[in-house]
C-alpha cells in the first residue's frame, strides 16, 4: 500500500515541488490546508481506513472449514463452545446463542414475563431494536430522556417514570459507552424492577471493572455484521440465573425442555416457543473474531482517548462524556456533539458534507425514537386496546416527551469503530480535517447557498 503523507510530509513534499516549477510556497501551503469541499487536499482516502468485518484466511478458516465439512450445521458442540467462551468473557455463568440481538431482547423479556398490561422504561437514544423488543411481548415503552453528555439514559429521570404497571428497566450502553448502572441497579432494587442490559454494541465494555451485560439480571448482544465482534447475524443472551436462562433455551428451541437436542421431535414442549437457534458456521465464525477482540478494543479506546483529546478543544465540538465508574467503553461508535452556531452557522448536514469531501466517513446519527408513527400504529392494534386505557394509549407521546433527546438528535455525529483501528496519525488527520473546516466556516456557508 502507498504511504499515507502527514500533512506536514504534504506541505513539505508539495512545496518541493512547487518551488522547482515557480509556484508561490504560501499558495501551496494554502491548498493544503484549505477543505476538500472548496478544493483543497483531502485530509485522508476512504479507501485506506480499515476494513469491517476483518478476516484472515490463515487464522480463521480452520475452525470454519471443519464445521461446512463435517455436514453438521445446526447448533452442536461450535455454539456450545462459543457460548461458553462469551460466558467467560462477560464474567457471567450462562450464554445463550441465538439468531440476533433484537431477539435476545424479545426472548429476555419474554422469559421474565413482561407482558401486555406491563411498562417497561428504556432510553430514546437507542436503535429500535430496543423498543421493538417491548412491543413484541405487548409491553408499553415509557422513555426517560437521556443525558446529553454521555448520550446515555438520565439515572435521575428514571423514578418519575416509574408507575405501579412498571416491570423493567432495559438501560442500553449505546455507543458502546456504558450507562450509569450504579444508580440504575439501586432504583431496581428499591422498586423490585427486573433489569435487561442492552448491551447489543457495548462488546467488552466495563463498568466498575464489571462487564456490561454481567450487572443486570441479563444482559443482551448483538454480533450482527457491524458490531464490535461480528458474525453477520446473531446474539446472545447472558445471565447467572439458571433458571431463568434454561426458560431462554427452551423458548428459542420450541419449547423443548432446556437440554434436548436439536432435531428432537418425541420430547414433547413444555412451553410456548419458536426457533431461534444458531448455526455452527456462525459460531465459527465468533470463534475466530473473539480472539481478536480483547485487542481491538484496547486499541479502539486508546485511539478513542487520543482523537477526543486532539478535537476537545476546537470550539463547538464536544466529544462524549464517560461516567466516573466507566473503567472501559467499547466505542461501537465514536460520538460527539455539533455547535452550529460555533461553526459561523453552518448546518450540522453541510458539516457532514465537508467531512465527507475529505474522505472521512461520518454519520448524524439516530433520529428520534419515541415521535416515530410505528408507535401509535402499534397501539392500534387490539392486545394494546384491550390492555392499556385508551386515555394511556392516547396521551403516550405527550407524557414521554424528551426535550434532551430531540436536541442531541440535532447535534450528533458519528464515526463508525473501525476507524478506531487506524493509527494515531490517522486520528491527527480526523482532527486535522475537523480543525479545517472551523476555520472555513464562513466560506463553506456561502458556497451551499449558491
Amino acid at each position: 500500500m502507498t504511504k499515507q503523507l502527514t500533512r506536514r510530509e504534504f506541505i513539505k513534499r508539495n512545496a518541493l515541488t512547487g518551488l522547482a516549477s515557480g509556484l508561490p510556497l504560501s499558495l501551496i501551503a494554502n491548498h493544503a490546508s484549505q477543505p476538500a469541499i472548496l478544493g483543497g487536499q483531502p485530509a485522508w482516502n476512504k479507501g485506506s481506513w480499515p476494513i469491517w468485518p476483518q478476516w484472515n484466511p490463515e487464522t480463521d478458516e480452520k475452525e470454519l472449514l471443519s464445521v461446512i465439512r463435517s455436514g453438521i450445521w445446526s447448533r452442536a458442540t461450535a455454539v456450545t463452545e462459543f457460548e461458553k467462551r462469551w460466558a467467560n468473557a462477560v464474567g457471567t455463568q450462562r450464554c445463550l446463542a441465538l439468531v440476533n440481538g433484537t431477539n435476545a431482547l424479545v426472548t429476555a423479556l419474554a422469559q421474565f414475563n413482561i407482558q401486555a398490561g406491563d411498562e417497561v422504561i428504556v432510553p430514546p437514544y437507542t436503535f429500535i431494536a430496543t423498543v421493538t423488543a417491548v412491543l413484541s411481548n405487548g409491553a408499553l415503552p415509557v422513555f426517560v430522556d437521556v443525558d446529553p453528555e454521555t448520550f446515555q439514559i438520565d439515572p435521575a429521570k428514571i423514578e418519575a417514570k416509574i408507575t405501579p404497571r412498571t416491570k423493567a428497566i432495559i438501560p442500553v450502553h449505546i455507543l458502546g459507552l456504558p450507562a450509569d448502572m450504579a444508580p440504575i441497579m439501586a432504583i431496581a432494587k428499591k422498586h423490585n424492577l427486573i433489569v435487561i442490559e442492552d448491551a447489543c454494541q457495548a462488546h467488552l465494555a466495563e463498568y466498575q471493572n464489571k462487564k456490561v451485560g454481567s450487572i443486570g439480571d441479563a444482559g443482551c448482544f448483538s454480533f450482527q455484521n457491524s458490531k464490535n465482534l461480528a458474525v453477520g447475524e446473531g446474539g446472545a443472551i447472558v445471565s447467572n440465573n439458571n433458571a431463568f436462562m434454561d426458560r431462554c433455551y427452551s423458548y428459542t428451541n420450541f419449547g423443548n425442555p432446556y437440554g434436548t437436542p436439536v432435531g428432537s421431535v418425541s420430547t414433547g414442549s413444555t412451553m410456548q416457543g419458536t426457533k431461534l437457534r444458531w448455526t455452527e458456521y456462525q459460531a465459527a465464525i465468533g470463534l475466530a473474531q473473539l480472539q481478536r477482540l480483547d485487542a481491538q478494543t484496547t486499541l479502539r479506546n486508546e485511539n478513542a482517548a487520543y482523537l477526543k483529546s486532539k478535537i476537545k478543544d476546537i470550539p463547538g465540538i464536544r466529544p462524549y462524556r464517560l461516567y466516573d465508574h466507566v473503567t472501559k467503553a467499547a466505542f461501537h461508535l465514536f460520538p460527539f456533539r455539533y455547535d452550529t452556531q460555533q461553526f459561523k452557522g453552518l448546518s450540522r448536514a453541510d458539516f457532514l458534507e465537508a467531512l465527507r469531501a475529505e474522505d472521512i466517513p461520518c454519520s448524524s446519527g439516530y433520529t428520534t425514537l419515541n415521535t416515530q408513527p410505528f408507535l401509535a400504529e402499534t397501539f392500534k392494534s387490539k392486545i394494546y386496546q384491550n390492555s392499556y386505557s385508551r386515555e394511556l394509549l392516547a396521551s403516550h407521546k405527550e407524557h414521554n416527551h424528551c426535550p434532551q433527546n430531540d436536541q442531541l438528535c440535532k447535534e450528533a455525529v458519528w464515526f463508525t469503530q473501525n476507524m478506531l483501528l487506524a493509527s494515531r496519525n490517522d486520528m491527527e488527520r480526523i482532527a486535522s480535517a475537523i480543525e479545517k473546516i472551523y476555520q472555513n466556516a464562513e466560506k463553506i456557508k456561502t458556497r451551499s447557498k449558491k
